[in-house]
């Protein structure tokens, strides 16, 4: 809407009234004023509003047959904006030039001032030009009445009343914009939005574009649903509610004209109250044929209902209520027994769990070294602690023994026996003091380098066998080689470093020994 209308046309006065002027003969004199077929007239009028405005208007109907008049008058208007036109109506109130009849004896009649009053309407056409700045008048109609005192002189005096029908058409030039207030805007949201029956719910709406100097009100309502509260904000009443999903509506107003209120919906759901979980331990979960465990179950519900415990065993006898229960094996076979723990709610929900108590079998008896076949080393004279060929076929017999038990480690014991007396002492066992340590380590470096065996699982020792010879024992997992072969001592293998191996006579064949004592 426009917030200036300038308004400029043609204008037509139609008077009806006379001149009444006294004669020197004690009569007086009536003449009539005629209709003014040309004028021209201009209007403004500034709106305070979408409807109300202020208006000054000029009109000039200059003389016609025998009289004019010009008025300059202000008042106010009031439109009814519709699609496409503008009805209005107007009142005015000012001054207007009106004249005299020229016929005699009233040619020296001059024009003079006095009220003017009008009142009428019309209807304004938008003209798609000038993107709708311009507008067509239709038509004005307006009533006005004019009143002038011409004096008292008998030649030249006389009043005049007249009632005047005025046309008016042309165009209307609109300036300025008037922006009507955004409408109230309302949201709402309720938290939370997913509950059990009886929780609560609460529900806040947000207005905007609310004015400021009014007082905004509030309501809530809901189908099927109980909504306290008369502010933003309110409250949501569950505790009767089937599960399922529910909206909830808010209203705002601050008035009855258009854009002055605004609702706004928001949605919840009411849950179905979730069955219990339960989880189920025993301590200890290994025990011995005859032993007894203890049984805890842990039932959890989502919304804290009573809970109540029962159990079962697949073997054994299993008592006690509450969270905990007793499983006795008494009787009970070896093996793996399934303890089953149950919890129910006050509604009628349950859950399960388990777990499992192993009854342990006997013991089975306990593993022993092994002993595996003996290298010796009395071929060489010059090198007595190297390993020949002759031991490849005892060290390939150790290796695949590593090989198919992963999990046993291998000890290697070395050992030398007594010098004898000879002259002179050239040969280098004689005067070696760490042989038997030697000839471990040497062992030892054949079945990492050549066997592949990770050195991690070798161990190397001394003995007091008295013979010059290694021998090795398989160790399984569980074993203890100190309980099992005694009289052996460790090599610190920082201070004995492997030789080298080299080529030497054929390999000679040797028996094992006899395996120690189970």
């Amino acid at each position: 809407m426009s917030r200036i209308d300038i308004f400029a046309g043609y204008s037509y006065l139609a008077p009806k009234g006379t001149v009444q002027t006294p004669q020197l003969d004690g009569t007086t004199f009536s003449d009539s004023y005629s209709s003014i077929d040309y004028g021209a007239i201009i209007s403004g009028a500034y709106y305070f509003n979408k409807y109300v405005g202020g208006q000054v208007e000029y009109a000039n109907h200059p003389d016609g047959n025998n009289d004019g008049a010009q008025t300059a008058q202000a008042g106010i208007i009031f439109r009814f904006p519709l699609q496409g036109m503008t009805p209005f109506v107007h009142g005015l109130a000012g001054g207007v030039r009106l004249g005299g009849p020229n016929d005699e004896p009233y040619a020296a009649h001059n024009y003079t001032w006095g009220p003017a009053l009008t009142a009428g309407g019309g209807l304004d056409y938008d003209l798609p030009f000038w993107h709708h700045r311009l507008g067509l008048r239709l038509f004005q109609a307006d009533y006005e009445y004019f009143h002038a005192n011409y004096g008292p002189e008998v030649a030249f005096g006389g009043r005049a009343n007249v009632g005047n029908a005025r046309l008016s058409t042309g165009l209307v030039f609109k300036f300025g914009n008037i922006v009507p207030p955004p409408p109230v805007q309302y949201s709402c949201a309720v938290s939370p939005n997913s509950v059990y029956p009886g929780d609560p719910i609460t529900v806040t709406g947000t207005a905007t574009n609310l004015n400021p100097k009014k007082t905004a009100s509030y309501s809530w309502s809901g189908q099927g649903v109980t909504v306290s509260g008369s502010s933003s904000e309110g409250k949501i009443d569950t505790a009767s509610l089937a599960p399922g999903s529910y909206t909830v509506t808010g209203h705002v107003t601050e008035g009855n004209k258009p854009g002055e209120s605004a609702d706004c919906t928001a949605q919840f759901t009411v849950k179905q109250f979730e069955p219990p979980t339960v989880s189920c331990s025993a301590n200890p979960s290994s025990v011995k044929p005859g032993d007894s465990s203890t049984i805890t179950a842990t039932g959890v519900s989502p919304q804290n209902r009573p809970l109540t415990y029962t159990y079962q065993a697949s073997a054994g006898t299993i008592s006690g209520n509450g969270n905990t229960a007793t499983l006795s094996t008494t009787g009970a076979p070896a093996g793996s027994i399934t303890v089953t723990c149950n919890v129910a709610d006050d509604k009628g929900q349950t859950a399960s769990g388990t777990t499992t108590v192993d009854v342990q079998a006997p013991p089975a008896p306990a593993p022993k070294t092994q002993t595996l076949c003996t290298i010796q080393f009395d071929h060489d004279k010059r090198r007595p602690a190297r390993v020949d060929n002759d031991a490849k076929g005892c060290l390939d017999d150790v290796a695949l023994n590593a090989q198919r038990a992963s999990d046993a480690t291998l000890v290697v014991v070395g050992n030398t026996a007594p010098a004898p007396e000879v002259k002179g002492r050239h040969h280098r066992h004689e005067v070696e003091p760490n042989l038997a340590a030697q000839r471990a380590v040497n062992t030892k470096d054949y079945l990492v380098t050549e066997k592949g065996i990770d050195a991690s699982r070798i161990t190397v020792r001394t003995g007091t066998t008295g013979t010059n010879e290694v021998d090795n024992y398989l160790v399984p997992a569980g074993a203890t080689f100190d309980n099992d072969v005694t009289g052996t001592t460790a090599v610190d293998e920082s201070s004995v470093k492997a030789q080298p191996r080299k080529a030497l006579a054929p390999a000679h064949h040797h028996k094992k020994k006899k395996a120690a004592q189970q």
